[in-house]
């Protein structure tokens, strides 16, 4: 049974075409090791793995079940498999690893992974999942889900992310521009996908990878009527975007009559969802302020249904309104920064999981006597014979430079040590003094403590601002249980 979870989990990830499975004895399989490995070679053979490695005395003794899969190998111990790897050429694929606890595949994972001292993200799956559960609870039996993915889903990655969301059965994602979604539709992902920045360099890829638009203007709307025309395509979904206050993008009010006409002009759209955006649906100050969008929205669909003769999905509800605003869920809701483990709302904070732990290692630890200078500009000064740790991040990997001289923090063995001097473009300089560390010590940035949110308010900015910017130079690595 548990073969058949880590090889239904193996499918689930698609990005990469070949799979790779190592699988050590199990020990289960004493009584009848025939018929045990004869099930797990037909398994292997219906997921359709590439590459086969069996490692132990046991399942070598069967090798002819694994003929059904064309590259199969077999060794005696991890300690000889691991002496091979440096022919065996791992290379763009997916490898599941299996073992029973006494063949140690840690060794070949570290052995992969060639680990290295280095910045890296790691985003929590299974938190991911958890909060996307969090926020069901709390959304009515017939409303849909849409899942933000834009901005490398919030700095957390593309296809990993969509991915997952795509198993967990949410109904639609949403990205910001249309390569953003064609990269996804190469990466396997099938769910219907929104783009909410539409333009008209992007017409190609939406047609070409079947992205539904969001329409925003007249002159976005005539330009794509044109493009459908041209490709002779009629019926195309598309999203239509309501300015309900937010004044960003949208239809305004006063442009609702004339976009009821336009609409009816020709065949070349089929409208699948109405929205707007809530200026302020976290903030209890302004809930007036959110009930007169709901009001305004509500006209102007309604029209726009009266019009068309049909009716469409309906959504202005994001992460916080989800819970702050369970009235205005409607047809669908829209899940962004809260899948990511961050809520506006104190009872919603609590239960949400964070998501990523941005961590980082020690290159270089020197004593500093009292009164010398520390990086650029000589901003930082030794207030006492000092112990300096250089970590190898800096803001062009996304730490803010605001963070400078003892406004930002990190965690160094569970104990707080503030930055140092001035942030420079790919390292930071942190004062370890009277703390236990060492070169090469892992170094947390933002995770469970410090959190996100402590980071984002030591940089004067938001969450958001913070997990986007981190850069596509720092390795992701995502993991679940």
């Amino acid at each position: 049974n548990s073969i058949g979870i880590a090889l239904d989990f193996l499918e689930q990830q698609k990005h990469h075409q070949k799979r790779t499975v190592i699988l050590s004895d199990v020990p289960a399989a004493d009584r009848d090791q025939p018929g045990l490995y004869k099930k797990i070679a037909a398994a292997l053979s219906q997921k359709k793995i590439h590459r086969f490695i069996g490692i132990g005395q046991r399942i070598a003794e069967h090798r002819a079940l694994f003929s059904s899969v064309t590259d199969s190998l077999f060794f005696d111990s991890t300690e000889t498999f691991i002496q091979e790897i440096p022919s065996l050429d791992f290379h763009n694929e997916t490898i599941l690893l299996k073992g029973a606890r006494v063949f140690r595949f840690e060794k070949i994972s570290n052995a992969l992974e060639h680990k290295v001292h280095e910045t890296l993200l790691e985003i929590n799956l299974n938190a991911l999942r958890h909060n996307l559960k969090v926020y069901r609870q709390h959304i009515g039996n017939d409303v849909k889900v849409m899942a933000m993915v834009k901005a490398f889903s919030y700095g957390s990655g593309s296809f990993e992310i969509a991915n997952l969301l795509q198993h967990t059965g949410v109904d639609y994602l949403a990205v910001a521009y249309a390569d953003e979604g064609a990269d996804l539709r190469r990466s396997g992902i099938t769910l219907p996908v929104m783009v909410m920045n539409t333009e008209v360099s992007g017409f190609e890829s939406i047609i070409k990878y079947s992205l539904e638009p969001e329409i925003y203007s007249f002159n976005m709307l005539n330009e794509f009527r044109a493009f459908l025309q041209q490709k002779k395509r009629a019926d195309y979904p598309v999203h239509i975007k309501i300015d309900t206050g937010m004044h960003r993008l949208g239809f305004e009010e006063k442009d609702i009559d004339a976009l009821c006409s336009t609409l009816t002009e020709g065949n070349a759209f089929k409208i699948i969802s109405v929205f707007s955006h809530l200026a302020a649906g976290d903030a209890p100050a302004h809930d007036d302020f959110t009930k007169r969008q709901a009001v305004i929205f509500t006209v102007a669909a309604d029209k726009i249904r009266d019009t068309l003769g049909y009716d469409f999905i309906r959504h202005v509800a994001n992460s916080s309104a989800i819970y702050r605003h369970p009235g205005l869920q409607m047809d669908m809701v829209r899940i962004g920064i809260g899948l990511y483990g961050v809520d506006a709302s104190p009872e919603m904070q609590h239960r949400l999981q964070h998501v990523t732990t941005l961590r980082t290692t020690i290159s270089q630890i020197k004593n500093v006597q009292k009164g010398e200078s520390i990086g650029y500009s000589r901003n930082g000064i030794a207030l006492q014979d000092s112990r300096i740790a250089t970590v190898q991040i800096g803001y062009a990997d996304g730490y803010p430079r605001i963070l400078s001289n003892g406004k930002g923090k990190m965690l160094v063995n569970g104990s707080s040590a503030p930055v140092i001097g001035n942030i420079c473009m790919d390292m930071t300089m942190l004062d370890i003094t009277g703390l236990e560390a060492e070169e090469g010590d892992d170094v947390i940035v933002f995770g469970e403590l410090p959190s996100v949110t402590d980071v984002a308010g030591w940089a004067e900015s938001i969450s958001y601002e913070i997990l986007t910017n981190i850069s596509q130079r720092v390795k992701r690595v995502y993991f679940e249980e």
